[in-house]
């Protein structure tokens, strides 16, 4: 396990006058290169050769360390080649997807802007609800097994897989046939059958709220919100009723894209708590906390209920909608500010007063 007293020892060895802004080269890679720029640092972009082609189109990143699988990202060579350039890395989804936590926990000596502990609690299902109850959020109801399904359910996986595999069943009938088809159909596989997780369907309007906490101000800020444009769901509404029934279609929650909200004012004063709420519980369960992004991911019913049902503990590829402004953003900061920018800001000021061990963990 590497332990904040070796990231504070590789921290000490850097030229922090010329800290590198890295990622991984996907997910929000172009949002946290942007806002690196434009708060005057260098950037780097750990890639797949394939990919590459986005990082020369959009010329944002100062250099491109290319490799095979994103596990590289753990490879000595590579590491040292970051450490080199004072590199501070920005987890986001692929981190947790492809590399693992375990493997960020155990072997990655780079240091990486937050709190990679909460990425485990994360990918956790019983510790994410665990930490959303504790922060006093609304949770839809669980199942622990197919035969306790009485009503609408979601079915989902562990980890940050865009909502790939996701489909609704009524009743333990339902489950079964739906998973035998979409094991057919490659969506899935029998381990993610093993690590299945069943949520009570919430009938209501998808709002994602933006986030970011500041050690140094000690304030969440909501810079954002979004919604996710998923295939098949949202496409299936263009097939008349008689149609769908006759082909049957078994539609998923692949993620292609997202939309910027901006929610009736009188929403607000409660998304403001849930987010406070939610950073001051992740200093009891996984100290210092949160650090920077974070995502809530909510449903809001008729009776202007909003139900939590997943949180992300880092920086969400719905953010990308708010490059150059969200609304929210500009509320706070004026024109410019969005998240990758924020993530760039908070190391700036943290660089100029000597703070930048409370940001890296």
């Amino acid at each position: 396990m590497i332990t904040k007293t070796q990231i504070d020892t590789i921290l000490s060895e850097y030229d922090q006058q010329k800290i590198t802004v890295g990622t991984i080269g996907s997910h929000s890679a172009l949002n946290i290169f942007k806002g690196a720029k434009e708060e005057g640092f260098n950037t780097v972009c750990v890639c797949k050769k394939e990919n590459e082609i986005m990082y020369k189109r959009f010329p944002l990143a100062d250099q491109i360390i290319h490799i095979t699988n994103y596990t590289d990202l753990l490879d000595n060579n590579v590491q040292q080649e970051l450490k080199q350039l004072n590199t501070i890395l920005v987890p986001h989804g692929s981190f947790n997807a492809y590399v693992g936590t375990d493997q960020m926990i155990d072997k990655l000596q780079v240091p990486m802007f937050g709190n990679r502990e909460l990425l485990h609690w994360e990918t956790d299902r019983e510790k994410q609800r665990e930490w959303l109850k504790r922060a006093g959020l609304r949770l839809p109801k669980i199942f622990n097994d197919p035969s306790d399904i009485d009503g609408l359910v979601i079915a989902k996986f562990p980890g940050a897989m865009g909502g790939k595999g996701y489909f609704l069943v009524e009743s333990p009938k339902a489950f079964h046939s739906k998973a035998e088809d979409m094991l057919k159909r490659g969506h899935i596989t029998k381990e993610n059958l093993e690590n299945i997780h069943f949520q009570e369907y919430i009938i209501g309007v998808n709002v994602y709220p933006l986030y970011f906490y500041s050690p140094l101000t000690n304030e969440v800020e909501l810079l954002g919100m979004d919604r996710r444009y998923e295939t098949t769901v949202d496409s299936i509404g263009k097939i008349p009723a008689t149609e769908q029934l006759e082909i049957n279609v078994n539609p998923t929650y692949t993620v292609v894209g997202n939309f910027p909200i901006v929610a009736r004012e009188s929403l607000l004063p409660d998304y403001l708590r849930m987010g406070d709420n939610v950073a001051k519980i992740s200093k009891e369960i996984a100290s210092p906390g949160i650090i920077g992004p974070f995502c809530l991911e909510t449903v809001i019913t008729d009776d202007m209920k909003i139900y939590t049902f997943e949180i992300s503990a880092r920086i969400v590829a719905g953010s990308n909608v708010g490059i150059g402004t969200s609304p929210y953003a500009y509320l706070k900061y004026g024109e410019g500010m969005y998240m990758g920018r924020r993530i760039a800001r908070e190391i700036k000021n943290a660089t100029e007063n000597n703070e930048l061990k409370n940001l890296v963990y």
